[in-house]
């Protein structure tokens, strides 16, 4: 389903936020959940969120693996890792120690990559730190 999943690995999809629904509050679930709707709120799991490309979610997320093809604004926390394919938009500040970034994704906001379980520690100065804050992560080919 996604680079470097396995079967074994990747729960059963045991929920789906449709195109043309809307969710407003938190929304819990077990294993797999894929939104190509909308979510306002939390989302917060142990398992994987799959937002499809025409999901949309604001607010706050709190899971273990995320992989974004569609829209995601506001806080983003992958306990294991954080996946922003090509057709993904983020608005947001991740917290997570594995961040992958395709080619033609958009990414706004700030990334933590020290606090997770197994991160390493950031071969920079508070100093360089401080300089890069604010500043907008982009890759090759993106617009925006």
């Amino acid at each position: 389903m996604f680079k470097g999943s396995s079967s074994s690995s990747q729960g059963d999809l045991n929920g789906f936020l449709d195109a043309g629904s809307h969710i407003e509050g938190k929304l819990k679930f077990e294993d797999t959940f894929r939104v190509d709707g909308k979510v306002t709120g939390s989302v917060i799991s142990d398992g994987d969120l799959i937002v499809g490309d025409r999901g949309e979610i604001d607010g706050e997320v709190n899971v273990r693996r995320v992989f974004v093809s569609g829209i995601v604004r506001g806080q983003l926390r992958g306990k294991e890792k954080v996946e922003i394919t090509a057709s993904g938009k983020v608005w947001a500040d991740i917290t997570t120690p594995r961040l992958m970034i395709e080619e033609g994704a958009l990414f706004e906001g700030h990334c933590s990559m020290g606090s997770g379980k197994g991160a390493k520690a950031s071969a920079g100065t508070p100093e360089k730190d401080r300089e890069s804050e604010g500043k907008i992560a982009r890759m090759p080919g993106m617009k925006g």
